[in-house]
């Protein structure tokens, strides 16, 4: 498995750039950049390119609304030349609280987006005049909704690769399905490797009997905490205020596609309860009500034997890359980390 790690977006951005080489050193394989109602991804991860060397570099993610479809193949393109193709093009639909709440634009229709922007972006890395009529996008567009002036055109510049990797986040089935049939990597939140097959294996199953065979086998990224040793409940516990807060918190009664996927985990009454905690503003008592299987089973906290175990069920649900963040006190605790889950994936 690859190890990767998500970058903060609350903070800290330019202290963790300091010590990426560190963790290269150690053998980080890339990192993740997000973008939530944050910071813009595309300048951190410029100045992580222009600041590392081996290390890839995803967007972790480019929510689809926010971008003209040209827009994000034209990002990539350039992010991939600044970093000499060490570039994932991470994208998602995010949600609506995100979408509506903080860009003012309507969350409508994120698959059929999805497949269109895919295809949009493939056309321009190959240097292709582009031209779409689809469902959500025409390009050029049409005379009838604009000045009729718009012709086809192709990138100007040549990328160092007319292929760059596309990751999709996705939970939702059909989603998945989707990314299975045209992604080369996914990214699913809160993965729990032992329910893994029941709550994905249909969708993956029907995605992949439609895949192109031009792209490799899917790459599956899945989240953890990581903090190996004896005595570590506490950072265990570390992972819950973030858990009730998509579990609660992202997207109202019936539209949160996080309690949604608790639920089809099984943990039915708690993620009632944690929703209902967290909308009538009890953070605390929601972060108090997720689930111990929860916490252990999307973790990797613990005794060396236990950290094993995780790894040896993260690898036999599918998972290649690991995407770790790592619970330490330095740049240099985060570093050993790195490299023990980097031996420990590789012994299993």
């Amino acid at each position: 498995m690859r190890i990767g790690m998500p970058l903060n977006y609350s903070g800290g951005f330019k202290e963790t750039v300091d010590d990426l080489a560190t963790y290269e050193k150690a053998g980080l394989d890339i990192v993740y950049v997000p973008e939530a109602y944050s910071f813009d991804a595309v300048s951190q991860m410029g100045f992580i390119a222009a600041r590392t060397e081996r290390l890839e570099i995803a967007s972790g993610i480019l929510q689809i609304y926010t971008r003209t479809p040209t827009l994000t193949a034209m990002t990539a393109a350039g992010m991939d030349f600044v970093s000499d193709g060490r570039f994932t093009l991470g994208i998602g639909a995010s949600g609506p609280q995100v979408i509506e709440g903080f860009h003012g634009l309507p969350y409508h229709a994120p698959l059929g987006r999805t497949r269109e922007i895919v295809d949009i972006c493939r056309q321009v890395w190959r240097r292709e005049k582009v031209q779409h009529e689809g469902k959500h996008y025409s390009i050029p567009l049409p005379a009838d909704q604009g000045t009729g002036l718009g012709k086809p055109l192709k990138l100007i510049n040549h990328p160092v690769r007319d292929r760059i990797p596309i990751m999709i986040a996705a939970i939702g089935p059909k989603n998945v399905e989707l990314v299975a049939e045209i992604a080369e990597a996914w990214e699913p939140i809160f993965y729990l490797p032992e329910r893994a097959a029941e709550v994905w294996g249909e969708p993956l199953a029907a995605g992949k009997a439609k895949r192109d065979a031009t792209l490799p086998p899917l790459d599956v990224v899945a989240q953890a905490p990581l903090a190996i040793g004896e005595g570590l409940d506490d950072l265990l516990d570390f992972a819950r205020p973030h858990l009730a807060l998509y579990v609660g918190g992202m997207g109202a009664k019936g539209k949160n596609f996080y309690n949604n996927l608790a639920r089809r985990y099984g943990f039915e009454a708690e993620a009632e309860l944690i929703q209902d905690l967290y909308l009538s503003g009890k953070k605390d008592e929601a972060a108090a009500a997720v689930p111990r299987e929860l916490l252990e089973k999307t973790s990797l906290v613990g005794p060396v034997g236990h950290v094993k175990e995780r790894l040896a069920a993260l690898k036999e649900s599918g998972v290649t890359t690991l995407n770790v963040t790592p619970l330490a006190g330095d740049a240099a605790g985060r570093a050993k980390l790195i490299e023990q889950v980097r031996q420990l994936a590789a012994d299993v």
